[in-house]
């Protein structure tokens, strides 16, 4: 056998300090786990009530990170969208976890249950949680998981966004304040500590994110048999009837299209609107821009693109666009000027009006301030269009209830649906949150978040009696009797 060259020698006997670091917190959570067993009822509430503290104290520092991470980010949208958002969903953990943590009762098979046998499921903490954050919404979609984390009894290690440094690096200073490493621990970093990161033997793994990035991620989850919850995005449809009012439309639309300027997982990525209304939509939606937005590019309300590589992407599909001869309108209320070399980096909502199949606008998530608007000739064309295409993480429709509306739910599959607004039902604590397939596996939010981080364990309790004789050999005529009643049709 030949020699190993000194490089690989050398190579073998390094250690990875990412990898070493993120490994000895997991061993120490999970020994954690191990030693002290399931936490009270009192402990979760103490470890979500240390969360909540930490948003509340801390408001005024988050959405200053967050305005620095983005350029400009405005305040009161991170204070709903981040702050808020995310000590409502502690909240509600907070005020349910008693009940969600009681067993759940079954039946057991007759005859079993009229003699005294139970069955229940008992919800076990699941142990270690990796949680890996993305930049849209840093801290909502950080702490927002807590609420089903720490309600269900588990430990968490933290993976945040690169693109969002500031406000990373203070998630990582207060968690560190208010938590023992053993409870919760944040690794900000580059790619180099995500890869480490979800190559780690967690409990379960949380990843939101991009559908390409996922695919890694999955891999990498599955050298150890990690469960995952996956939050993606997609091209999340708006189906408009044509009994709709377009103002209301124009309205909503706009407003969960502009809404972190786009930069949203749930917003609303194109419209597909009843044939012949196209011109009329188009001054709804201009309206509507200059209600909200009179002013733009120094308004407070109006956020940044992230970095100048999404700002680029954006503008690639704009000029993709106008190259295959599609109608671009660009709403631009007070016809700034705006520079695309120096942040913060704002864009104006762009339009593209019947894009030409195939167009990066409608294959790719736009995941920015720029709508395609598509006429159909009826809503089963619109229902083709959608299931042609990959399943969404959400729905919109806009209409009066009735025989369209039903017909829309029942022949689609997307991860949510908001019915006369767009986003909306992500906001609702009570309802899960998930995609399907492309978009997304699993949930959580509100109890669902709680049984996603949990072991449904079953626990069936023998009856006194003896009833287990008859499924003992010898057999007789006593269980040939018994099958033969349960082998019937």
């Amino acid at each position: 056998m030949s020699a190993q060259p000194e490089q690989a020698i050398a190579a073998d006997a390094a250690t990875n300090p990412i990898a070493d670091q993120l490994q000895a917190t997991l061993s120490n959570q999970r020994k954690a786990v191990n030693a002290d067993g399931p936490p009270t009822a009192e402990l979760r509430v103490d470890r979500l009530q240390r969360a909540i503290a930490l948003l509340v104290d801390n408001e005024t520092r988050i959405t200053s990170a967050l305005s620095d991470d983005f350029g400009h980010r405005s305040v009161d949208q991170s204070r709903l969208a981040d702050v808020a958002a995310s000590v409502e969903a502690l909240k509600f953990a907070r005020k349910n976890l008693h009940r969600w943590m009681r067993p759940s009762k079954r039946k057991s098979q007759f005859p079993l249950g009229l003699l005294g046998a139970k069955a229940e499921v008992q919800y076990q903490p699941l142990g270690v949680v990796g949680v890996v954050s993305p930049w849209n919404f840093p801290v909502n979609l950080t702490f927002g998981p807590l609420a089903g984390i720490f309600a269900a009894g588990n430990r968490v290690m933290i993976k945040p966004s690169e693109y969002t440094p500031a406000t990373s690096e203070l998630m990582t200073e207060l968690i560190a304040s208010a938590y023992d490493p053993q409870e919760a621990a944040v690794f900000p970093g580059g790619p180099e500590v995500g890869q480490e990161f979800t190559r780690l033997a967690f409990d379960h793994l949380l990843f939101t994110g991009g559908t390409s990035i996922a695919y890694h991620v999955l891999r990498a989850a599955a050298e150890n048999l990690v469960p995952c919850t996956l939050e993606l995005g997609g091209k999340s449809p708006v189906v408009v009837s044509d009994q709709a009012d377009l103002k209301e439309v124009a309205r909503k639309v706009m407003n969960g299209k502009m809404l972190n300027a786009g930069q949203i997982c749930l917003a609303p990525d194109y419209v597909l609107l009843p044939e012949g209304k196209l011109d009329e939509f188009v001054a709804c939606l201009e309206e509507a821009v200059a209600e909200m937005y009179p002013t733009l590019g120094d308004n407070p309300d109006y956020t940044a693109v992230i970095n100048r590589r999404h700002h680029r992407r954006l503008q690639a599909t704009i000029d993709a666009a106008r190259a295959a001869g599609d109608r671009v309108v660009e709403i631009n209320p007070a016809q700034e000027t705006f520079d695309s070399d120096s942040r913060p980096l704002k864009m104006p909502p762009t339009l593209i009006l019947e894009p030409a199949e195939g167009s990066p606008a409608l294959t790719d998530e736009i995941f920015g301030p720029v709508l395609p608007v598509k006429t159909v000739p009826s809503i089963d064309v619109a229902i083709d269009y959608i299931n042609a295409n990959p399943r969404p993480l959400a729905l919109y429709y806009f209409g009066p209830a009735g025989a369209e509306r039903d017909h829309l739910l029942n022949r689609t599959t997307s991860g949510g649906v908001t019915i006369n607004d767009v986003i909306m039902h992500v906001s609702m604590e009570d309802l899960p949150f998930g995609g399907v397939g492309p978009s997304g596996m699993g949930s959580y939010h509100g109890q669902d978040g709680f049984r996603t981080f949990s072991h449904a364990r079953a626990v069936f309790t023998q009856s006194k009696i003896d009833v287990g004789k008859l499924l003992r050999p010898p057999y007789g005529g006593k269980i040939r009797g018994l099958l033969k009643k349960q082998i019937s049709a």
